[in-house]
């Protein structure tokens, strides 16, 4: 206990905060952080970045004693992320919501695990997690997807309270999106890059307000993920896609066989593979080459 507490105390962070027409709970979000940092005498900063709301957002959280950055257009979630995280002067980096959804005092045992892994995400798989049940499915579908895709099970893809490290966060800015699917990317973009991730296992709220998310972002969701895993890992794409076509060629060629005459068909299937393939192949050799440029 000792030493965690040494540890915390020699930590300093950046606690960052998106916010849009969040008036309502945005100052007790600040408030309850900054009581969990002080009472486990870790130096913080707190960066509310003001979305452009339509309401006293930014005033509530001035009221704080929040540092307010404001928008003068609506820059979505992960534009208003990378304002906080390039206005932080830490190297450790807290993102979490303005909503009351994320348990504040889970924050100083995620920061513990930071010492050994480059992100901590703080799961929702804890005893009380208040999902809305429309949302579950794909959720978990898009969850199954990209833990495939990546190579790795991911037991929470897009929890919005997670702590990183700056310096990783801003190898991968050109291609983090400005709308929700920021966290998603950065999950991602980690783990096929062999950084280690942590999945922290927290509780999840029920939100103070409505929602900002919409059905048709699950349909974003899943792009994101194929564009993303395209980016990193092709041949994860590439691959099972060429070996759907081939298998339907194969089985089309042995029933013409049966027939004894072969089909435009079949054939048309062992070429979609072949092209399908070497596209794979050429993607994945762009795509290491950059990888290469990246670190040096």
């Amino acid at each position: 206990m000792e030493m965690k507490t040494q540890i915390q105390k020699e930590m300093a962070v950046s606690i960052i905060i998106p916010a849009y027409n969040e008036e309502n709970a945005v100052r007790e979000e600040v408030e309850t952080i900054r009581k969990v940092m002080l009472s486990n005498g870790i130096t913080h900063e707190i960066i509310v970045v003001d979305d452009c709301s339509l309401d006293n957002t930014a005033e509530q959280a001035a009221k704080a004693d929040a540092k307010v950055l404001r928008h003068s257009r609506n820059r979505g979630y992960g534009g208003a992320l990378k304002t906080g995280i390039n206005a932080a002067v830490n190297e450790i980096i807290v993102i979490t919501d303005a909503d009351g959804t994320y348990p504040a005092e889970a924050i100083p045992d995620m920061l513990e695990k930071i010492q050994e892994y480059d992100m901590v995400v703080g799961a929702r798989i804890g005893v009380n997690v208040h999902v809305p049940f429309s949302r579950k499915p794909a959720k978990l579908f898009l969850r199954k997807l990209a833990g495939y895709l990546a190579g790795e099970q991911i037991p929470d893809l897009n929890s919005g309270l997670r702590i990183m490290k700056k310096s990783i966060v801003e190898r991968f800015y050109h291609i983090l999106p400005k709308g929700f699917s920021f966290t998603t990317t950065i999950t991602l973009a980690c783990l096929c890059n062999d950084y280690l991730v942590y999945y922290h296992p927290i509780e999840y709220n029920k939100r103070v307000g409505n929602s900002k998310i919409r059905s048709v972002d699950a349909y974003y969701f899943l792009l994101l993920i194929l564009r993303t895993i395209v980016y990193f890992n092709p041949l994860k794409v590439f691959l099972p896609t060429g070996a759907v076509f081939f298998c339907f060629g194969l089985a089309k060629f042995i029933y013409d066989i049966y027939l004894n005459n072969l089909s435009e068909s079949a054939v048309f299937g062992f070429l979609g593979a072949l092209v399908i393939w070497a596209i794979g192949l050429l993607s994945d050799q762009i795509s290491k080459t950059g990888l290469h440029m990246w670190s040096k």
